[in-house]
This record gives C-alpha cells, sequence and structure tokens, in this order.
C-alpha cells in the first residue's frame, strides 16, 4: 500500500562530466561516465551519477546509470537513488529512471517513484518523476 501519486518536474544541467573508456574492441566501444549535476524545479538537489556506456560507430549509444540525489523533493530532505537507461542518437539524450526501493533517507524514507528525461546535449534536459511514499 502506497500514499498518493505526485508529479514532479524539473530541469537537469550537468556541471562535470567525464568519459573513460575501458574496452575499445572490435563492435561498439565501452566506457564508463562518471557526471555532476544538478536539479531545479521541484526537486532541488545535486546528483553523482556513473554510467556504463556503449558506444557505436555512428555515435549512438546506450548507457544504463545509478545515480545518488541528494536535496529536497516535495518539501522533503534527503537522498535517493534512481536507475536509468538511456538512448543516445543525434545529440539527443531519452532516458527512463525509477527510485531504487528502499534507497530514501531522512524524509525521503520509503520513496519510490519512475519517470525519465529528455534534452539536448549542452542544453540541459527537462525531467520528471510521478512518485509516492510506502
Amino acid at each position: 500500500m502506497h500514499g498518493p501519486r505526485k508529479h514532479a518536474t524539473m530541469k537537469i544541467v550537468v556541471h562535470e562530466s567525464e568519459t573513460l573508456p575501458y574496452d575499445q574492441g572490435a563492435g561498439p566501444g565501452l566506457a564508463v561516465i562518471a557526471i555532476e549535476e544538478s536539479f531545479s524545479g521541484d526537486i532541488e538537489a545535486r546528483s553523482t551519477v556513473r554510467a556504463l556506456e556503449i558506444r557505436r560507430d555512428d555515435h549512438s549509444a546506450q548507457l544504463i546509470s545509478v545515480q545518488r540525489v541528494q536535496g529536497k523533493l516535495g518539501g522533503r530532505t534527503g537522498t535517493f537513488v534512481l536507475q536509468g537507461e538511456e538512448t543516445v542518437e543525434g545529440g539527443r539524450i531519452e532516458a527512463t529512471w525509477f527510485v531504487v526501493p528502499n534507497s530514501g533517507t531522512g524524509e525521503l524514507s520509503g520513496l519510490r517513484g519512475e519517470g525519465g528525461f529528455t534534452g539536448e546535449f549542452g542544453k540541459g534536459s527537462e525531467g520528471t518523476l510521478d512518485y509516492w511514499f510506502e
């Protein structure tokens, strides 16, 4: 059983990004990406992201990511972890994500949710999170 669902919207800005290739053999290249970003809007927070990237010769890519979000959501303070899947194509990124169960701390304990984001590289992204508390 869970509480009522709420809808959050936010702007996401990347402040730092570093790509570390680890396997550039035959076929798509593999890399780890480290990202520092911030959220503004219904989520006011900072986040540290680690993503595994599969980059093809045409510069399109698939990623899986895990990030800890630290700040405020709906007036509540704490941290939570998002797990995501991202697709990069033509300079655009589209993603889906969900709150990892039992990852909320502080006033965000019991947080659950799902959403995603879209954006263009260098221009930030717009994101959503439909969330509730267990």
